[in-house]
């Protein structure tokens, strides 16, 4: 089972490269997020399924991402992934955040804000950055066989774009948090008194 596209994969094929990630959404039309949203229409139907398949296919190819996750960390069998509750309920959770996402293509705005909170979080969870994109790589693999005809370049265009603008945001939001957790430690550190030694 084979997909068009593999690992970090995610740059829009353009002739004129955004200047940054967060960028390539300047880069969707109006016509890209019609189809992105059209195509969320049919995908939202098999949204548990697509959630499985995207994170079966992760561990798959990207066996090192299973070490952010407690849960699945020891898990060899993939079939034994297939059939896990908490890997369904991680996969709907991720795939309610794209659900957000597409319907705040409207509201960059909003948009913007999702993905930075969603970034802090996973600095929480000690999930890195360099994880990210390969979700979005897994995820157009797993909704291509479920829109059959309707997946075409274009719409594929469309979706590396979405994905390279969200996790962009999401990798700046992990570093602010990595930033303000640092300089937390280092106020916390100044502001403990010197403990001088007041025995007589």
């Amino acid at each position: 089972m084979g997909c068009a596209i593999s690992g970090l994969g995610l740059a829009p094929r353009q002739t004129t490269e955004p200047k940054s990630e967060e960028d390539a959404v300047a880069h969707l039309t109006g016509d890209q997020i019609d189809m992105i949203k059209d195509s969320w229409k049919v995908i939202q139907e098999d949204i548990a399924k697509v959630g499985i398949i995207m994170f079966v296919r992760l561990f798959e190819t990207h066996p090192e991402c299973k070490d952010v996750f407690f849960l699945f960390r020891d898990v060899e069998d993939l079939e034994r992934l297939r059939t896990s509750r908490e890997l369904r309920a991680h996969g709907l959770r991720v795939m309610s955040f794209i659900e957000k996402t597409v319907a705040r293509l409207d509201q960059l705005e909003r948009l913007e804000h999702l993905a930075l909170e969603l970034g802090k979080s996973h600095y929480r969870y000690n999930a890195p950055p360099k994880y990210y994109g390969y979700v979005g790589a897994e995820f157009i693999c797993a909704v291509q066989p479920i829109l059959k005809d309707q997946w075409t370049p274009e719409l594929e265009e469309a979706w590396k774009s979405l994905f390279q603008y969200v996790t962009g945001i999401m990798k700046r939001g992990y570093q602010e948090e990595e930033r303000s957790r640092r300089h937390h430690v280092v106020v916390s550190a100044k502001e403990r008194p010197d403990k001088k030694n007041t025995a007589l």
